[in-house]
């Protein structure tokens, strides 16, 4: 099924403004205190998106939308999972006399009884946990947090595993995950935030959202085109005119693949990179050399690539 972040796009600008953020820079400079409240502010969202989820869906909801026992059973699982990583960072924060972060306030894209978005929306969730762990891990000083992140890296793994498996995806579909830096995740993470206030002001800021334009097809690698809705009208309020190159740069593993954009009303691009799939992330970016935070534009938005010649038998997904 085709999911693309961010799709509560009229979110952003009121995620940003109410997140505990600050004017970004381009290297962040962090500790090990940061990076464990940055891991905390990540399981508050996924612990809240699974209580809410499981507070509106019954069991046999569930299993009239396709997920058959112990489908239900298993979410549980994952949301008390979410729960004790919660309750563990705290305690790490408090006992090293840190002051911890706190849960705010947050919105979900997803109707309260829509089981098929929410468990979309899982994937991509557990997938960009996933991203933001392994992202983080070269920065983590103290070896005992680093194998504790670890530790909550792999369940956050195979949570992703179940889930697209559950979607008829597959459970594994590249021999390497996909790192991502502290900005990057906060862009992901940011318009989802809605309100509430932290003690803790993390720096990190969001970039601008990456829109993709809606298409009734499966994304497929060396093979579909893809249109960023409304990005050359955002990217010129930035100094960045029709005659300026851009290229949407995909991270799928630990490959970075890009294509030049073509356009002056909305970025396109005629045909993904061969080689990426599962989900994979894209920034617009003003350097097809380097990809860091000074040179990204807009993103990331997420797609779920499927590899050439491997897109499903299932009817084409609509369009959200």
């Amino acid at each position: 099924m085709r999911f693309s972040l961010p799709l509560a796009a009229s979110l952003a600008v009121s995620a940003v403004q109410a997140s505990p953020l600050v004017k970004r820079v381009t290297t962040p400079t962090v500790n090990d205190g940061i990076i464990l409240n940055y891991a905390l502010t990540l399981e508050y969202l996924e612990r809240k998106f699974y209580q809410e989820a499981l507070a509106n869906i019954t069991q046999a909801e569930f299993v009239a939308a396709g997920f058959k026992d112990p489908f239900y059973a298993n979410l549980k699982e994952i949301y008390v999972d979410e729960q004790t990583h919660v309750k563990f960072l705290s305690d790490a924060l408090t006992a090293a006399k840190i002051t911890p972060t706190v849960e705010l306030q947050y919105t979900f894209p997803v109707e309260k009884k829509d089981v098929l978005g929410f468990v979309t929306l899982s994937s991509v969730l557990e997938g960009v946990g996933v991203s933001a762990y392994l992202g983080a891990a070269a920065s983590i000083m103290n070896k005992d947090y680093l194998t504790a992140a670890g530790s909550i890296l792999t369940v956050e793994a195979r949570h992703t595993s179940y889930i697209r498996a559950s979607l008829g995806e597959s459970p594994f579909p590249a021999p390497f995950d996909t790192p991502l830096d502290f900005n990057q995740v906060y862009s992901l993470a940011a318009p989802f935030i809605t309100g509430g206030s932290s003690p803790v002001t993390l720096p990190f800021m969001a970039f601008p959202t990456l829109a993709l334009q809606c298409t009734q097809y499966y994304y497929e690698a060396d093979r579909s085109s893809v249109t960023f809705s409304g990005a050359f009208k955002a990217a010129s309020k930035f100094g960045v005119t029709k005659d300026t190159p851009i290229y949407a740069v995909f991270f799928s593993g630990l490959q970075k693949a890009f294509r030049i954009t073509a356009g002056n009303s909305d970025y396109k691009i005629d045909r993904l990179p061969a080689g990426i799939a599962g989900q994979v992330y894209v920034v617009l970016s003003k350097s097809n050399t380097m990809f860091n935070d000074e040179h990204i534009i807009a993103g990331p938005a997420i797609l779920e690539v499927f590899p050439k010649g491997m897109i499903p038998s299932a009817p084409h997904p609509k369009c959200h």
